[in-house]
């Protein structure tokens, strides 16, 4: 691999941005592309693809035989609330190939002994966000049903692009959580991104079920989410 095409595709890992590299296998030229760049007609349209699908494939391009090997940073699901929810899908999201954080700062509900093995931050979103911010490869999931905790992250993840940002409670809790939002300075597109009630329709009933609602509707967002390069 050439020096300018690494420099480019490490500065891409470095920034959490997804890119493709596309090979001319005729030519041997070799192009990076990253997720944000305009890419234009047939070339952009396969280049949504392997961005989508994640792995490497071949497609002919204008005559041309190209291989296109895409270069995703690694999903992942960022939980607000250590409940029975988030013990479900500690165990869920691994196999699906998420990396999984748990952040609470009720140190009565996030102790190591609910939570073994998995990544638990008993501390304020506030606080964690600084140091860890939300990103366009990151799931957020809000279940505490406690505004005080909740809102911030829910906030800072439309903010930020996150993928998916889904809330646990009813029409009626995120009526007025809608509203608590908008004096955050969310805009009415942005809080519409929301899932609420979370995770899909599927008649969940126990936290279980609620946990592979959620983990289901992420995966679906992170498959359908939206493309900037191939547009």
């Amino acid at each position: 691999m050439q020096l300018d095409t690494l420099t480019k595709l490490n500065a891409a890992r470095q920034d959490r941005r997804a890119a493709v590299v596309v090979t001319d296998l005729a030519g041997g030229k070799v192009e990076v592309i990253v997720e944000g760049e305009t890419v234009a007609g047939p070339l952009g349209e396969e280049v949504g693809k392997a961005l989508r699908s994640g792995k490497a494939t071949t497609a002919e391009v204008e005559g041309k035989a190209l291989f296109l090997n895409a270069h995703l940073p690694p999903p992942r699901i960022v939980v607000i609330g250590a409940v029975h929810i988030s013990q479900a899908m500690a165990q869920m999201a691994p196999v699906a190939g998420y990396d999984l954080t748990i952040i609470d700062p009720r140190t009565a509900f996030a102790t190591e002994e609910r939570f073994h093995g998995v990544e638990l931050i008993a501390d304020w979103p506030e606080d964690v966000l600084k140091g860890r911010p939300l990103d366009a490869y990151t799931a957020l999931a809000a279940v505490t049903h406690d505004p005080k905790i909740d809102d911030f992250p829910l906030s800072e993840a439309l903010k930020a692009g996150c993928f998916y940002v889904g809330a646990l409670g009813s029409r009626k809790t995120h009526a007025k959580r809608v509203e608590r939002l908008k004096e955050m300075g969310r805009t009415d597109n942005e809080i519409g991104r929301i899932a609420a009630p979370i995770g899909l329709d599927i008649g969940a009933a126990s936290p279980a079920e609620i946990a592979l609602a959620t983990l289901s509707q992420i995966v679906q967002a992170f498959r359908r989410r939206d493309l900037v390069a191939t547009r």
